[in-house]
């Protein structure tokens, strides 16, 4: 049976950092307070378009690749916070990237989707349908984000990264995954102010507020990981002293830590960057993918474990295993827009703007 080797990869992070510090100065907290209890330290907040910054980890990727647009035969975009909802995000990047013809669609399943679509597109290319796919997750949170709030406002940052898969005769790729969804749990993650519903409250679209139950989301984060994690490791019949790497969802160091003593593997083979970035949704699993292999974390015939949740509230787990090749076999010249504002800067006008049009 054909698999869907990852082949090429590739990340954007926009260049404006915000530290706890400066969250510090219009929230009541402090550095200590969040890393404490969330183990992030900064994340990036991004001054371009979502598309801008899915381009540029695209470009990269397919130059890792050695390949261009032309070669591709499918573009799956997995986002919460799409520039445009109609049309979508991957159509836009199929323009951009000179992608013609090829087949373009988005997958939203919260911070997951980049998971999702990397199953979706795996399947695809198991069934002969597309040969070559690129598969893209990224996020631009902070336009949406309630910056009042500070459950939420300290947790999340933009960024995206993108995969390149290909068939091959080889065993690799995803070997096997378990995806699921506790749908009656819905209601502990939810942005308001984001979809049709609130054009009959007396809202504007983009006026968010969060409903974010964190000890709720916390135990059904560590259950349905957990759960898929020993779920897929049964099927393989393996042991967990024999995954290589487990790349998980960065949300919150105290869950990723959870999970991973739940799987019974040692944070030593846990690659974890949340502090760096916070939670990115869904950039967070590929993104870290990239760091893992610019670490060299990950060797040819690796075998990685890749557990996410998100809202909805979905989860999986997916089993890897890394081909023959861990070098990027180009470069891409793509860049983002230049940077006129600071971190601190892009959030204060975030807030300003909030309940009224940015200008």
């Amino acid at each position: 049976m054909l698999s869907a080797g990852i082949i090429g990869w590739g990340k954007c992070l926009p260049p404006a950092i915000l530290s706890n510090a400066d969250i510090a100065t219009f929230l009541d907290t402090s550095d200590e307070w969040i890393t404490s209890r969330t183990g992030i330290s900064t994340r990036r907040i991004a001054h371009c378009s979502l598309a801008d910054m899915a381009y540029v980890a695209s470009a990269q990727a397919l130059a890792c690749a050695g390949l261009a647009g032309k070669d591709i035969d499918l573009i799956i975009f997995g986002t919460t916070t799409h520039d445009d909802q109609c049309p979508n995000m991957a159509s836009g990047l199929q323009q951009r990237l000179g992608a013609n013809g090829c087949a373009a669609m988005d997958i939203n399943t919260a911070c997951t989707s980049f998971l999702y679509g990397l199953s979706t597109a795996t399947a695809m290319i198991r069934s002969g349908v597309v040969r070559t796919a690129l598969v893209v997750g990224g996020e631009l949170i902070s336009p949406y984000m309630d910056w009042s709030d500070r459950n939420v406002a300290i947790l999340f940052g933009d960024g995206a990264a993108a995969v390149v898969l290909q068939a091959s005769n080889r065993e690799e790729g995803v070997l096997l995954e378990k995806l699921g969804c506790y749908g009656d749990s819905r209601e502990i993650l939810r942005i308001h102010g984001m979809g049709g519903n609130y054009l009959h409250q007396g809202r504007l679209l983009g006026d968010t507020s969060w409903q974010f139950e964190g000890q709720d989301i916390f135990k059904k984060a560590v259950m349905g990981m957990g759960s898929a994690c020993e779920d897929v490791l049964r099927r393989a019949t393996l042991k967990p002293e024999e995954i290589d790497l487990v790349i998980p969802h960065q949300a919150n160091l105290r869950i990723i830590e959870y999970v991973a003593k739940r799987a019974q593997i040692p944070m030593e083979r846990v690659f974890v960057n949340v502090q760096r970035y916070g939670n990115m949704s869904a950039a967070t699993v590929p993104v870290a993918l990239c760091e893992a292999l610019e670490a060299q974390r990950i060797q040819a015939g690796s075998l990685l474990l890749m557990p996410a949740f998100g809202a909805g509230l979905t989860f999986c787990a997916h089993l890897l295993r890394w081909g023959e090749r861990i070098t990027p076999m180009g470069q891409s010249n793509a860049t983002l827009p230049p940077l006129t504002l600071s971190a601190l800067e892009l959030v204060v006008r975030y807030k300003s703007a909030k309940g009224s049009t940015l200008q």
